[in-house]
């Protein structure tokens, strides 16, 4: 074999950098975590369920766990302050989206649908701010599938529309730190299977025949993606869409 027919050994992405994922049990944040091991990272991961977070860590070889529920703005600047030292990258996944009807919603409910994602992402941004090295980087899960309107979504939907909006003024907010979104629409997940029971295979070989690409995307494209962005250090304030071309059928 000549040389010019050998490829070149790639450098790792991440190389001695400290990843957090925020929700890092299972799911797109596990798979995330595995890939940015793959990358040269380390990786500290977080979720509310302690035993789930042992096994992952066994997994993957994580550095440190902390078992809390990120929703608790008190805890999760506790686990902020807590860190030995700076890290470079901040990955939540962690949030349940909220599909019911807006009319049916008591009102307090509503208030908490609508807010959770975003009151998340802004106290996972004022407390990470002193913590993360200013060539690091915030990358945040939303969702592409309420951007047309449909019964039933009105909260979703908001939440959708507003999300963008945060992430780029958090991005000027933040800077130098960089902050991005990735709005994914179907992932082939635990939590999508607990949202959809036993519609989860229909829905697979829905999306099979009509999206673009002709596959169901799973965690391990959301994850490959959102390695990219915290190794790419021109991206800021921006969505990046992952749904297969769900988008662009009906």
């Amino acid at each position: 074999m000549s040389a010019a027919t050998i490829p070149a050994q790639r450098e790792p992405d991440l190389p001695g950098q400290i990843v957090v994922v925020i929700g890092g049990s299972a799911g797109i944040g596990l798979e995330t975590a595995r890939r940015a091991r793959a990358e040269g990272a380390r990786v500290i991961l977080t979720g509310r369920n302690r035993d789930r977070l042992d096994q992952a860590a066994r997994e993957i070889g994580a550095e440190r766990i902390a078992a809390f529920d990120a929703n608790d703005a008190t805890q999760l600047e506790s686990f902020f302050q807590d860190l030995p030292g700076l890290i470079d990258h901040v990955m939540v996944t962690a949030g349940t989206p909220h599909y019911r009807s807006p009319l049916e919603v008591p009102p307090e409910e509503a208030r908490h649908d609508l807010t959770e994602h975003l009151l998340l992402a802004l106290n996972v941004a004022r407390s990470a701010a002193g913590r993360v090295k200013p060539t690091g980087s915030l990358t945040f899960m939303g969702g592409t599938g309420a951007r047309r309107p449909r019964l039933g979504l009105a909260i979703v939907a908001s939440v959708t529309v507003a999300f963008p909006a945060l992430i780029a003024n958090l991005a000027l907010e933040l800077a130098p730190i960089r902050v991005n979104l990735i709005a994914a629409g179907f992932v082939d997940t635990p939590l999508s299977a607990s949202l959809l029971g036993e519609n989860l295979d229909r829905r697979r070989d829905e999306l099979r025949e009509t999206l673009p690409i002709r596959r169901v995307v799973g965690p391990a494209d959301v994850a490959t993606l959102a390695v990219h962005i915290m190794s790419n250090t021109a991206l800021t304030g921006a969505t990046y869409d992952i749904d297969g071309g769900q988008q662009l059928v009906s």
